[in-house]
């Protein structure tokens, strides 16, 4: 498994090592030693899918807040996603700053994102799904999030929208006051 860090600290994107053969492949999603030498230590309690049927479909920009945050391990099996991450972090260098990464069933990239992010993500082909990891279970006392087209933000989404939840659309812009999680 290759690690590389992106811009936001803690955040990874991952490339397993594919073996191919006349069968098929096989590659790792897991391997507590590589994580180990990122940091992570803990576990992931909770594997959900998230199967989308349409190109654009918007997902986001959600997270858990303390006690409950969580850190995820996400890739796309069937499918193209353009994943995004925003830093909500009250303290860290690159507070509201995103970072976007294609996650598709080609290229087999995973992302992993510790606690204090926004995540979501949009389609880019019909019939796209996502696994998703989580080290925690899932609280809706705790749950969060800000809206996927907030100014503050600027978040540059690759297509227009064509399926988004009524919650998701409502959620709200982030006001001056916000100050991170």
């Amino acid at each position: 498994m290759k690690f590389a860090e992106t811009e936001l600290q803690g955040v990874y994107t991952i490339e397993p090592e594919v073996f191919q053969d006349q069968r098929g492949a096989f590659f790792r999603i897991y391997d507590r030693e590589n994580f180990l030498k990122i940091g992570f230590n803990g576990e992931f309690v909770q594997v959900n899918r998230s199967i989308n049927k349409a190109k654009g479909t918007l997902r986001g920009m959600h997270y858990q807040q303390k006690p409950y945050d969580e850190v995820k391990l996400i890739q796309c099996t069937r499918g193209k996603v353009f994943d995004v991450i925003v830093d909500l972090r009250k303290d860290s260098a690159t507070f509201l700053k995103w970072i976007s990464v294609e996650l598709s069933e080609e290229n087999n990239k995973m992302i992993f994102i510790p606690g204090g992010m926004a995540h979501g993500f949009q389609t880019l082909e019909d019939d796209s799904h996502l696994l998703y990891f989580h080290s925690r279970q899932y609280s809706p006392g705790f749950e969060g999030a800000i809206r996927y087209n907030d100014e503050r933000v600027g978040i540059r989404w690759l297509l227009p929208v064509s399926v988004i939840s009524e919650k998701d659309n409502n959620h709200p812009m982030l006001d001056l006051n916000f100050k991170g999680i």
